[in-house]
C-alpha cells in the first residue's frame, strides 16, 4: 500500500490556464489507478477479474439481444412495406378494373342507345306492313272474311301515326291474338296516299339483273315516304336474298292460282324490305319455275312469267286488298293488263272456254287494237297488252318510244296516257345525308359539308385548297359520247386561277384520254385533272364537291343519271351541247330537262358562274333542286290521275 505522503507531488500547485483542465483528468485517472491497485493487493484481484467478466458478457448479450430486436424491426418493417405495397397495387388494379368496366359500362349504354334507335325506326317503317301481312294470312287461313279483312287493313293505315304503340310481343303469337289486338286500335291519325301494289320481278336488295330492281326500291320508299302505301309481289326464286327480308314468315295456307286449264297451290312468304312490305309466291306444282340459277334467259320465260301475273292477281284477289293502283313493269308482268280488264274485272261474265294457260282468250285478244302486234300480225305483243289495258303509262328516259321496237302507232293511238319520268335514283347510294363516300355529309337543311367536300376534293387530285375557287365537274360514262373540241374550249375560255376543272373519263378510247391528258398538261397553275377509269369514291366526290356539272345535254346517257345526281348532291348542271327544242323528244319526256330549265334557266357556263355571285339566290336554287324527287313526282301525277278517272 504506497503511503499518503506520495500524494503531494499530484497535488503540486501549477499555474491556472490552459492545463488545469488536463490535470483535473489526470487526477481522476490516478485516483482510479490507485484503487484498483489496492484492491489487488488486498486479493480482490481475481473478483475484480470476475466481475468484470460478467459485465462483458452481461454486455455482450445485451448487444445481441438489441442486434435480435433491431433486425426483427426491420424484417417487420420490411414485410409491412411489402405488404402496403401489395394493398396499394392491388387497389390501382381494381381503380383500373373499375374505370374499364366504366367505360365498357358507357360504352354498352351508348351501344343499347344506338340499338333502342335502330328498333325504334325499324317499328315505324315495319311494324305497319308486318301487321297488314298478318290480315293477309288471317284471310287465306280463313279467320275473317274479305270485307273485314279490308276494314282492318283501312283501320292500321289510319292509325299508322300512333302504330308503335302496338305491343311487339303479340306479334310473335298467332293471327287470332293479333286480330284481337288490331280490334282494339283506335281510328285516328288517318293518312291520305294511294295504295300501290308493284307485280315484278326484281327489287333492290332482294334480286336484281338491271336498272328495275333499284328503281322499284328507290321509288317505293320515296313514295311511302310521302304518305303513299306501297307493297311489292315477286317470286320467290331460289336465288334471293333472304338475309335482307325483316320478319320473313309463311303464311300457313296455300293459295291456289289458275294456269293451263286448272288450279295450282302456291305458297305464300311476306316480310319487309325497306320498310316495304313484300309478298313472295312460290308454286308447288311448277315448282322448277323460280329454282334455277338465272332469273331470265330461258325457252319458258312467257310461261313462267304468265304464271307468276296470274297469281299475283289470285292472290290479291283472294286476299281482298283494294289497291288503288297495280303498277306492272317491262313484258315479263304487262299481261297483268289484259288479265285484270278481260279475267277479273269481268270474272263473272267469262265463259270457261274462254281461259288457256292463265286465264285469257287469244281469240278476243288477237286483235289490232288489243294485243296483235303491229309489224307481225301473227303474234301476239304482251308489252303492247300491257299499254292498251293500262289506263296510265310511264316510260322511263331510258327508254324513249323510239326505242321500243313496233310500239309507235301503239303509243301514238294512247298517247293520253303516257307519263315520261327519268329512273330514280337509288337513294341508299346517292344521297348526300347517308353518302357512306364523303368525308362529312350534308342535306338540303344543312350544307356545311358540301365545303368540306369541296376541300377533300382538291387535296385528293391535288388542286390548290382554295375554298372560294369555283369546281367545274363532269363525267363521262363507257358509252358516253365525248364532244373534245368543245370540252376544251370551255376550259380555255376560263384562264382565271378561280375555276378548277375536274373531269373524270370512264369511257376506255384512248385517243380520248391522251388528248385530254395533254389538255391538262397546257392549263398553267394546274387547274385541270383528269381522272380515267371508274372511281366511284372519286366519282362521289366530284359530285358532292363541284359547285358545277357539266353535261354533253340532259338527255345522252340516261342510265348514269348525271344531271339527276347532280341536282340531288346541290351541283348545278349545265349542257356542252343543249338541243334546241328537244328535238325528237316528247314534251312530257324532257322532265328532267324542263325542270332543270325552270330553275336555273338554260345557262352557260358563264352564266352559272355569273349567278353565283349571287349567294342567296344561288342558294335558295341549289336547295330547291335538292328537295325534288324527279321520278317520284311524276309517278305521284300519274297515280293521281288514274284515282280522278
Amino acid at each position: 500500500m504506497q503511503s499518503a505522503a506520495n500524494f503531494p507531488r499530484i497535488w503540486n500547485p501549477s499555474p491556472i490556464g490552459s492545463s488545469s483542465k488536463v490535470q483535473l483528468v489526470n487526477l481522476k485517472q490516478h485516483r482510479k489507478a490507485h484503487a484498483l491497485h489496492c484492491l489487488r493487493s488486498e486479493g480482490h484481484e481475481e473478483k475484480l477479474e470476475n466481475s468484470s467478466q460478467d459485465k462483458l458478457g452481461v454486455s455482450s448479450v445485451v448487444k445481441e439481444d438489441k442486434h435480435k430486436d433491431i433486425w426483427n424491426l426491420f424484417r417487420e418493417a420490411q414485410q409491412n412495406i411489402l405488404y402496403l405495397n401489395k394493398q396499394r397495387l392491388a387497389a390501382v388494379e381494381e381503380l383500373e378494373k373499375l374505370k374499364n368496366e366504366k367505360v365498357e359500362l358507357l360504352e354498352r349504354l351508348n351501344q343499347l342507345e344506338a340499338e333502342s334507335q335502330i328498333v325504334i325506326k325499324k317499328d315505324k317503317s315495319s311494324l305497319l306492313w308486318e301487321l297488314l301481312l298478318r290480315v293477309d294470312s288471317m284471310v287465306l287461313n280463313g279467320l275473317i272474311g274479305t270485307e273485314e279483312a279490308s276494314s282492318m287493313r283501312q283501320l292500321v293505315r289510319e292509325h299508322q301515326a300512333n302504330i308503335s304503340e302496338f305491343p311487339l310481343d303479340v306479334l310473335q303469337q298467332g293471327d287470332a291474338q293479333v286480330l284481337a289486338e288490331l280490334r282494339q286500335l283506335p281510328n285516328r291519325g288517318k293518312r291520305n296516299g294511294l295504295h300501290v301494289i308493284h307485280i315484278c320481278t326484281e327489287m333492290d336488295p332482294l334480286v336484281s339483273v338491271g336498272p328495275l330492281a333499284s328503281y322499284i326500291t328507290g321509288l317505293s320508299c320515296a313514295l311511302q315516304g310521302k304518305g303513299y302505301l306501297v307493297e311489292v309481289i315477286l317470286p320467290k326464286y331460289s336465288t334471293l336474298d333472304l338475309d335482307e327480308v325483316e320478319g320473313l314468315r309463311e303464311i300457313e295456307a296455300d293459295a291456289y292460282s289458275y294456269f293451263n286449264g286448272q288450279l295450282h297451290a302456291n305458297r305464300i312468304w311476306n316480310g319487309v324490305v325497306s320498310g316495304v312490305g313484300v309478298t313472295f309466291i312460290q308454286p308447288l306444282y311448277y315448282s322448277s319455275m323460280f329454282s334455277r340459277d338465272k332469273v331470265y334467259g330461258y325457252p319458258d320465260d312467257v310461261d313462267r312469267f304468265a304464271y307468276f301475273s296470274r297469281a299475283s292477281l289470285d292472290y290479291i284477289a283472294k286476299s281482298g286488298k283494294q289497291p288503288d293502283v297495280l303498277h306492272i313493269h317491262n313484258w315479263q308482268t304487262a299481261i297483268v293488263g289484259p288479265l285484270f280488264w278481260d279475267v277479273f274485272v269481268n270474272q263473272c261474265l267469262v265463259p270457261p272456254e274462254r281461259l288457256e294457260l292463265c286465264g285469257l282468250d287469244p281469240a278476243s285478244l288477237h286483235r289490232a287494237d288489243r294485243l296483235q302486234d303491229n309489224t307481225n300480225p301473227q303474234m301476239v305483243n304482251i308489252l303492247k297488252g300491257g299499254i292498251v289495258y293500262s289506263n296510265k303509262v310511264v316510260i322511263m328516259s331510258s327508254a324513249p318510244s323510239k326505242s321500243i321496237p313496233g310500239l309507235e302507232p301503239t303509243l301514238a293511238v294512247h298517247k293520253e296516257k303516257l307519263f315520261f319520268a327519268p329512273y330514280g335514283l337509288d337513294n341508299s347510294k346517292w344521297d348526300p345525308s347517308i353518302d357512306v363516300y364523303l368525308p362529312q355529309n350534308y342535306s338540303a337543311e344543312n350544307l356545311l359539308g358540301k365545303s368540306t367536300c369541296k376541300v377533300e376534293l382538291q387535296r385528293q387530285l391535288g388542286l390548290e385548297e382554295n375554298g372560294s375557287a369555283t369546281i367545274v365537274g363532269c363525267i363521262f360514262s363507257e358509252i358516253s359520247g365525248v364532244d373534245l373540241e368543245s370540252l376544251k374550249s370551255i376550259i380555255r375560255s376560263r384562264k382565271k386561277n378561280d375555276v378548277q376543272f375536274v373531269i373524270m373519263i370512264m369511257n376506255e378510247d384512248q385517243m380520248i384520254i391522251n388528248e385530254m391528258e395533254r389538255t391538262q398538261d397546257e392549263i398553267e397553275g394546274g387547274n385541270l385533272k383528269v381522272v380515267t377509269g371508274s372511281n366511284e369514291v372519286v366519282s362521289h366526290l366530284i359530285y358532292a364537291g363541284s359547285d358545277i356539272m357539266v353535261c354533253l345535254n340532259f338527255f345522252q346517257d340516261p342510265l348514269l343519271q348525271v344531271p339527276l345526281k347532280a341536282l340531288k348532291y346541290g351541283t348545278v348542271p349545265i349542257e356542252l351541247n343543249p338541243q334546241t327544242g328537244y328535238v325528237g323528244t316528247h314534251e312530257q319526256e324532257a322532265t328532267t330537262a324542263n325542270f332543270i330549265n325552270s330553275l336555273f334557266g338554260r345557262m352557260s357556263l358563264d352564266q352559272a358562274l355569273d349567278l353565283m355571285k349571287d349567294g342567296r339566290l344561288w342558294k335558295l336554287k341549289i336547295v330547291e333542286a335538292m328537295e325534288k324527287d324527279l321520278c317520284c313526282d311524276v309517278h305521284i301525277s300519274a297515280y293521281t290521275s288514274i284515282k280522278s278517272l
